[in-house]
């Protein structure tokens, strides 16, 4: 195959406000940051992104852009590996990890680009659709909010929802069963408490949650505490789910997580883990461990991933990221019947950057 050298990088970084006040078990927020990257070889332009503050753009234009250019852009391991080594000195984990993955997802997308593919033709399906389960439900909702929100989920088809807990414990039982009131009895209802409970309590809500069929139950404490999540998930109901790795850098980090025994199903983010790379790294390790994966947020890039690899059981539909994603990119999928279906008659990952309407964003 003819070298096809990489010509150029660009980068921007962008604010984009909620539409209203959101929080988790830890931390609350009014706006997300993304960082879009787009690298060019061959009259072509591959596209990628992390769900990263700016300092992440920084880091791409002023330290890995130099490693890349030069390189033949169907060598992908090899540029990966660059921009590994480069940011040794840096410090891998967090934002360094962020930037690498934003342009390893860009340089897959190019390569399939060049050679006319859809990514999921270039990876090879396993399946043609991935399941999605909506994500949302934040603390600072109302009880009416909460419910309007899940329960439109499932009007549109979509067959698991999760809401946010942790904020307010004493509040918890009964937004959990406002939200099963408003979906159902058939629909699946995970909870999220992003680490914010002690493992004895959160054995002890895990009892409580099973009271209104919860079948996932995602950092009821802290991913750091792998102790804890293994206690979690030795002594939880026996149909709910313990799941973490969100928060994952490298594969070291999952390594770890699975070595303990600490999750049912592990989750991973390609905007995070040093990209798709990163996440099929992941996946080979969750295949050695007999254990499923699950994508966290970024549904337009995970949707691929999704149908290429064989551990991956859904992807999160997170309100935020499928707003912010049909705001700046063409192409964006949408769930049918509860699943995300790649479009293989679109070259790459299916999505062209709005870059006059990102702009008007810009950080």
């Amino acid at each position: 195959m003819e070298r096809v050298p990489i010509e150029d990088l660009t980068v921007g970084a962008y604010t984009i406000p909620t539409e209203s006040p959101e929080a988790d078990g830890t931390i609350a927020w009014t706006s997300t940051s993304l960082v879009v990257v787009e690298v060019k070889a061959g009259g072509r332009r591959g596209l990628g992104y992390t769900y990263a503050q700016r300092v992440a753009a920084d880091l791409i234009q002023g330290l890995l852009a130099e490693r890349i250019r030069g390189m033949n852009a169907f060598d992908l391991p090899a540029a990966w590996l660059a921009m590994v080594a480069a940011v040794r000195n840096a410090g891998r984990p967090g934002i360094a990890s962020m930037a690498i993955s934003a342009v390893d997802s860009a340089m897959w997308d190019l390569k399939a680009k060049l050679l006319d593919l859809s990514l999921l033709s270039l990876l090879g399906a396993v399946r043609e659709a991935i399941p999605v389960y909506g994500s949302g439900g934040f603390t600072t909702y109302s009880l009416a909010h909460l419910q309007d929100q899940l329960s439109g989920w499932v009007r549109q088809g979509i067959s698991r929802v999760k809401m946010k807990v942790g904020t307010d414990p004493d509040h918890d039982l009964l937004r959990v069963r406002a939200a099963r009131e408003a979906i159902g009895p058939d629909c699946e209802l995970f909870v999220d408490a992003n680490g914010a409970y002690g493992a004895k309590q959160a054995l002890e809500f895990a009892r409580q949650f099973a009271e209104y069929r919860v079948r996932w139950f995602e950092e009821p404490v802290s991913s750091d505490d792998l102790e804890g999540l293994h206690l979690i998930r030795e002594r939880a109901p026996a149909l709910m789910d313990i799941t973490a790795g969100e928060y994952g850098f490298d594969t070291p980090y999952f390594r770890r997580m699975l070595a303990a025994e600490a999750v049912d199903v592990l989750m991973a983010d390609a905007t995070r883990c040093l990209g798709i790379t990163g996440f099929l790294q992941a996946s080979a390790l969750c295949d050695a461990h007999m254990i499923p994966l699950s994508a966290h947020c970024a549904p337009s890039l995970h949707a691929t991933l999704g149908c290429a690899l064989h551990p991956v059981r859904h992807i999160e539909y997170f309100f935020d990221h499928a707003r912010i994603e049909r705001m700046v990119f063409d192409g964006v999928l949408t769930p049918i019947e509860g699943k995300l279906r790649p479009d293989l008659s679109r070259p790459g990952l299916g999505i062209d950057f709005k870059r006059a309407d990102a702009e008007r964003l810009a950080a």
